[in-house]
């Protein structure tokens, strides 16, 4: 077991101190209370209901789709992606995580064990942050920053629901509102637009700061009408069902296709990877 490992184990089996909802920690071991403020101005690139996409984030990127939206991993696409992206007259997300520790990633040892929790449920790799750290969110604007840089045109910043799972630091809903606005904001304030990812318990608070929403499995957990927010405002949601085997793709989409107005929804497996099949196809 490497130190790190030894260090969120310990951090895990005791829940941070709390701070009663409508209040965040404050830095100095006390809670204040949260006043939102107004959110940054978004000048992105629109994306709009009924938007064709791709998303891949496992192996080379496959952009042979004739599609208006590519959702990409920040770092496992190459400036000759994005290039071919841009050429093509297509808007590119960048997804990265910006909710659990990734031992694998370049700025891994930059995070401090104490901000490193429990596992995420069904990706063991995976630790949730304690996004209320001021390291991890200074290492979070400098991973908005590289997504600048790589032309990305909108991010898509995942595992942004620590406060609806067992993460290890007993943060609040007000906690997460708080932090998911400050990387709306801080991806806004670097001109690229920013996706919702899921947290749909949290839609009418976090719409005005966001452009467009990734969601996983809105159908199979009943829970698609509560994207509705994102509909009526004319802002994509990129929605995606998954099966555990690509045969059984055709099956899912004549299941969940047109389960609600307005989703742009595609068929993916478990991984991520080049494979895809959409509705409006």
């Amino acid at each position: 077991m490497t130190a790190w490992m030894v260090a969120a184990a310990l951090v895990a089996c005791t829940e941070s101190d709390t701070c009663d909802e409508g209040r965040i920690r404050d830095g100095k071991g006390g809670c204040e209370r949260y006043v939102a403020g107004d959110p940054v101005p978004s000048e992105a690139i629109p994306v709009r209901n009924g938007v064709t996409w791709q998303w891949q984030i496992t192996g080379k990127p496959k952009i042979a789709y004739d599609v208006e939206v590519y959702d990409l991993d920040l770092y496992d696409t190459s400036d000759e992606d994005v290039a071919q992206v841009h050429d093509e007259g297509r808007v590119l997300i960048c997804y990265f995580s910006a909710g659990s520790f990734e031992p694998w990633r370049d700025d891994a040892d930059l995070f401090p064990e104490e901000a490193i929790g429990k596992p995420l449920d069904g990706w063991p790799d995976e630790r949730w942050l304690d996004h209320t750290n001021p390291v991890v969110r200074e290492l979070m604007l400098d991973r908005l920053d590289e997504a600048a840089a790589h032309g990305c045109d909108g991010v898509e910043p995942d595992n942004v629901t620590a406060s609806h799972n067992r993460s290890g630091f007993g943060l609040n809903d007000t906690e997460q509102l708080d932090y998911n606005r400050f990387l709306a904001d801080a991806a806004h304030e670097r001109g690229m637009g920013v996706a919702l990812k899921n947290d749909v318990e949290q839609v009418h608070e976090l719409l005005p700061w966001f452009d467009y929403t990734v969601n996983e499995e809105c159908a199979a957990y009943d829970e698609c009408h509560r994207l509705a927010p994102f509909v009526d405002e004319d802002k994509a949601v990129l929605h995606t069902e998954y099966v555990d085997h690509w045969e059984d793709a055709a099956d899912k989409a004549a299941e969940v296709c047109g389960v609600e107005p307005g989703l742009s929804t595609i068929i993916k497996t478990w991984d991520l990877g080049g494979e895809r099949l959409a509705c409006d196809e």
